[in-house]
C-alpha cells in the first residue's frame, strides 16, 4: 500500500505504485500514473495527463503537468512524460505540452533546482543539471550532460547541446554547440568544456585522440576566422570521431534548417 499523507488527495483514478510515497497536501490527478518508489513531498501537485517513472524525489511546491502557457491551446489532451531517478527541487514547474498527442519529456537522472520552468514540448535527456531560478521556453530541447547556470532564460525552440555549459544569468537565445562553455548577454561561445569533458572519460578516451580533435574542432570553428560552412568542411577529415561528428551534424542543423534559431557565435 502507497503511504499516502491522510491531507493529500490522490484521485481513485490514478495509478499509483505501492512503494511509492505521498506527502502532506499533495494532489494527484486522476490521469496521473506515478512509478515505483517515487517520493512526492508535501504541497505537490500533479495533474493532466502525466507519467512519472520510478525512483523519483519531487520536492515542496512543485507543480506538475497542468496546461501550457501557450495561448495556442485549445484543451487538446497532451502528456507530460517523466523518466526514472529524476530530481525536481521546490517549486519546479513542468506544462504539459500544446498540441493533441504532444508530451513534455524529462528523460533520466536529471536535477532541476528551485524554481526550474519547463514549458511545453519541451524534451530533456538524461543527466542534465540545470541550477535554480532558469526559465525554458516552449519546444527547447537539451542533449545529455548538459550543466545551465542559475537565473536565465532560454529562448523557445532553442536547441542545447551534449556536455555544454552555460554560465548563470545568460541570454540563451540561439543554439548552443555541444561541448562548449557558452555565457553572457548576448552569449558567445567562450571556450571548449574541459571539466565537462573530463567527467566524461573524454579527456582521456582513446589515448587523447577526442579530446585532440575537440580542440582543434574548436579552434576551427571559434578561433580560425573562417565562415561557418568552411570551418565545417574542415571538419570533415574527423568526422570518424563520434563526438566531432555530432558537432558537426549539430552545427549543420542548427545554421541550415529554417526551424532552427542558428548557432551561438565565438567571442
Amino acid at each position: 500500500m502507497a503511504q499516502i499523507h491522510p491531507t493529500a488527495i490522490v484521485h481513485p483514478g490514478a495509478t499509483i505504485d505501492p512503494s511509492v510515497t505521498i506527502g502532506p497536501y499533495s494532489v494527484i490527478g486522476e490521469r496521473v500514473s506515478i512509478g515505483p518508489d517515487t517520493v512526492i513531498a508535501a504541497h505537490v501537485v500533479i495533474d493532466g495527463h502525466t507519467e512519472i517513472g520510478a525512483r523519483n524525489h519531487i520536492f515542496p511546491g512543485a507543480t506538475l503537468g497542468l496546461e501550457p502557457q501557450d495561448l495556442k491551446y485549445n484543451g487538446a489532451d497532451s502528456l507530460v512524460r517523466i523518466g526514472d531517478d529524476n530530481t525536481l527541487r521546490e517549486y519546479v514547474t513542468v506544462n504539459r505540452a500544446t498540441g493533441a498527442g504532444e508530451v513534455t519529456t524529462i528523460g533520466n537522472h536529471n536535477l532541476l533546482m528551485a524554481y526550474v520552468h519547463v514549458a511545453h514540448n519541451c524534451v530533456l535527456a538524461d543527466n542534465i543539471v540545470i541550477a535554480n531560478s532558469v526559465a525554458l521556453a516552449g519546444h527547447v530541447e537539451i542533449e545529455s550532460r548538459a550543466v545551465i547556470g542559475g537565473v536565465l532564460g532560454v529562448h523557445q525552440f532553442v536547441h542545447i547541446g551534449q556536455m555544454a555549459m552555460l554560465g548563470g544569468m545568460s541570454r540563451i537565445d540561439r543554439d548552443v554547440p555541444p561541448f562548449m562553455m557558452v555565457e553572457g548577454s548576448p552569449s558567445r561561445v567562450r571556450a571548449l568544456n574541459q571539466v565537462g569533458l573530463k567527467r566524461a572519460g573524454l579527456l582521456n578516451q582513446d589515448n587523447g585522440q577526442v579530446f585532440q580533435a575537440l580542440k582543434k574542432a574548436y579552434r576551427l570553428l571559434y578561433r580560425s576566422q573562417l565562415p561557418l560552412i568552411s570551418a565545417l568542411e574542415a571538419l570533415e577529415p574527423l568526422l570518424d570521431i563520434e563526438p566531432i561528428a555530432h558537432l558537426h551534424h549539430f552545427l549543420q542543423e542548427s545554421s541550415q534548417n529554417p526551424q532552427r534559431r542558428g548557432p551561438i557565435p565565438g567571442r
